[in-house]
């Protein structure tokens, strides 16, 4: 008679400790025979397919750093390198008042930010959500709903906030946070390429964004002058450095994945025909989640990757996002399981169709399997019977958590390419440098910063400890209204005034 999956017990081992078993009777010839596998023999077929060796990460990190090279070179790359108009450092002297405006993809965020120099700032915000509708609804009705919202904004905060009074005629620079694919060709301009994040709004594509918002605001009679737009990952670099001067990189390791970081213009080829200066400095914003896209030559795929990819909505697209965005990790450990219960080793006489559909195994899944304190493995029991309502055993808790680890260390070994590509490229390895580092991987996936980290020793040896990833500032709230004070600064200044 041999043990499958239903009831349950407890077994004492020779060590004292207590195992729960979970078993029901089963005929052997009703067995197929995947089941005499044992879970380490199947979690060994996947450590060598998830497994990122240090060489195999320095072909790629070479790979990458060539992949940048040609973005800056020439326009219209797979990888893009857009120059952003931030051009250098904050001084530290940046001071003032300043409005921030960031679209993102749940909520409108308002913040009137006051810059005291030194690294120090205060901020007021309030969030407004958007509903579905304004989302598909005519572009330019959604930039008067921004408009309506900084208008109530400006109304009850700035006065009663901080005594802001504005004299006759005076404006506020604002700084608009717009993280969709733009072309731009200054600081206070962008054509949005395509919309993302599940926005549809009609007659925007193609257009100039910032002369939309600049209707809408001129409609409501606000005292604000756009200043500049921007990424919020080209935010987040200028913010960190602002508050922690070491800084040379910012990163998003989020539901999607992004660089920025500071490069020389003689370094940009492609924009040779502005005539900048060749010893000044430019944010290049790397969208460097489609690395490797469409002809796939240096990425390790696995099918479970490769399935991710023919099944989304931008096919071939997005390839390195694919393998390390909190969008997709739990669906490739959700199609693993899918394959190993068709194979009959998981889940036997239990009935899965709750698995069956995509996307229902969220990432959040993997963190607290992770993250599970219990010898038992308590939570995995949790997730699987009150989401998915089936039973698991002991040893198919240990292998979800296992693998759950493997996807988890890939995506985050993936990102420590990307930085040291980066890095490599600009040459501060022996100085080191701070990484600042933001979204829902890098803060609430248990050690994303620490297998990064051990990444950056693999590619790079002991010097890869100068290189540090730390929680970056706030991007879209205080690094827009720093480069928004920059860019008034600047051009107060006469320098590069039409960029």
């Amino acid at each position: 008679m041999v043990l499958s999956r239903r009831g349950s017990g407890s077994v004492t081992l020779p060590t004292g400790q207590t195992l729960a078993i979970h078993t029901r009777t089963h005929d052997e010839e009703d067995l197929p025979h995947a089941t005499k596998k044992t879970m380490a023999d199947h979690l060994r077929r996947f450590e060598s397919l998830f497994t990122l060796t240090p060489q195999r990460m320095r072909m790629i990190v070479e790979a990458f750093k060539d992949t940048l090279e040609i973005g800056l070179e020439q326009s219209g790359q797979v990888v893009p390198m857009i120059p952003t108009f931030v051009f250098g450092w904050p001084t530290g002297e940046e001071q003032g008042d300043y409005i921030a405006v960031d679209l993102g993809g749940t909520n409108l965020r308002v913040c009137l930010v006051t810059i005291q120099g030194e690294g120090k700032f205060e901020i007021t915000q309030s969030k407004y959500r958007l509903t579905e509708d304004q989302k598909q609804d005519d572009g330019q009705k959604l930039f008067d709903f921004c408009a309506e919202c900084l208008k109530t904004f400006i109304d009850t905060s700035l006065s009663v906030e901080r005594n802001t009074q504005l004299k006759d005629g005076e404006k506020l620079p604002l700084g608009f946070t717009f993280s969709y694919p733009c072309s731009q060709e200054r600081i206070d301009q962008g054509v949005l390429i395509r919309w993302t994040k599940g926005f549809g709004a009609a007659n925007t594509e193609g257009k100039d964004v910032a002369i939309m918002f600049r209707k809408s605001l001129e409609k409501y009679q606000l005292p604000v002058e756009l200043t500049a737009l921007i990424n919020d990952t080209t935010g987040t670099l200028i913010a960190s450095h602002y508050v922690n001067p070491t800084t040379r990189i910012a990163c998003i390791f989020g539901t999607g994945c992004n660089a920025a970081y500071m490069e020389d213009i003689k370094d940009i080829p492609k924009i040779n025909y502005l005539n900048i200066d060749p010893k000044a400095q430019m944010a290049i914003n790397c969208e460097w989640g489609a690395f490797d896209s469409f002809e796939h030559e240096h990425l390790p795929r696995t099918k479970y990757d490769i399935i991710v990819d023919e099944t989304s909505n931008k096919p071939g697209e997005q390839a390195f996002e694919k393998l390390i965005s909190g969008r997709y990790l739990g669906e490739i450990l959700r199609l693993v399981i899918c394959e190993l219960i068709d194979e009959g080793v998981l889940f036997l006489g239990q009935n899965t169709y709750k698995l069956e559909s995509p996307y229902v195994f969220e990432t959040a899944f993997l963190s607290l399997m992770e993250s599970d304190p219990t010898d038992e493995l308590l939570m995995i029991i949790g997730i699987f019977s009150h989401f998915f309502a089936v039973e698991t055993t002991l040893a198919e808790r240990q292998f979800f958590r296992a693998l759950a680890k493997l996807i988890g260390r890939r995506a985050a070994r993936l990102s420590a390419c990307g930085i040291a590509a980066i890095v490599s490229k600009k040459g501060y390895l022996d100085e080191g440098c701070s990484v600042g580092a933001d979204g829902s991987l890098y803060n609430k996936y248990p050690g994303f910063a620490e297998r990064i980290h051990e990444g950056l020793v693999d590619i790079f040896g002991e010097r890869g400890r100068n290189i540090v990833t730390y929680h970056a500032e706030d991007g879209s709230g205080v690094g827009s209204a720093i480069i928004a004070a920059m860019t008034k600064r600047r051009r107060d200044a006469g320098v590069y005034v039409n960029l």
